[in-house]
């Protein structure tokens, strides 16, 4: 499972040109979902993320968490990100290692639901459907996270 963590001033998601999720000051997540992740994984991975110090405090200095300043998240499937480009021969990415529909949705779910129990704010894009993600990146500051 991999998620890349923006730190975001506002975010907001549509699909064929309508709005359908936005969200306010904190991150947007970007999850992708490999063929051999489990719930512990989408559970240890929404831990990770609503503490990750990645907001500044009054000296200026990473040491804050999304939790700390009550911030919310976006949080949008995105298979791609386990894509696998190292390959010798020809530009195609291989995205053999990226979980099927059947098996993503429902650990996208869980990391969603985990980072809720955890106390923090989620909004969503809407899995499986070609999505236009607007953000205010704020920073920038992009963490690349792996569970």
């Amino acid at each position: 499972m991999r998620a890349v963590v923006q730190r975001v001033a506002e975010a907001s998601v549509s699909v064929d040109g309508e709005v359908v999720s936005s969200s306010a000051r904190g991150v947007l997540v970007l999850l992708g979902i490999a063929v051999d992740d489990a719930l512990e994984d989408a559970e240890r991975l929404a831990s990770k993320v609503a503490r990750l110090r990645i907001f500044e405090n009054e000296e200026g200095k990473f040491d804050r968490s999304l939790l700390d300043v009550a911030g919310e998240a976006m949080v949008v499937s995105q298979f791609t990100l386990i894509a696998d480009s190292r390959r010798q021969k020809g530009t195609r990415p291989d995205f053999s290692k990226a979980a099927r529909p059947e098996v993503a949705e429902p650990l996208y779910e869980r990391f969603c639901d985990a980072l809720r129990a955890g106390g923090v704010p989620v909004h969503t894009g809407v899995f499986g459907a070609r999505m236009e993600v607007s953000l205010v990146n704020d920073g920038p500051v992009t963490i690349i996270l792996d569970v």
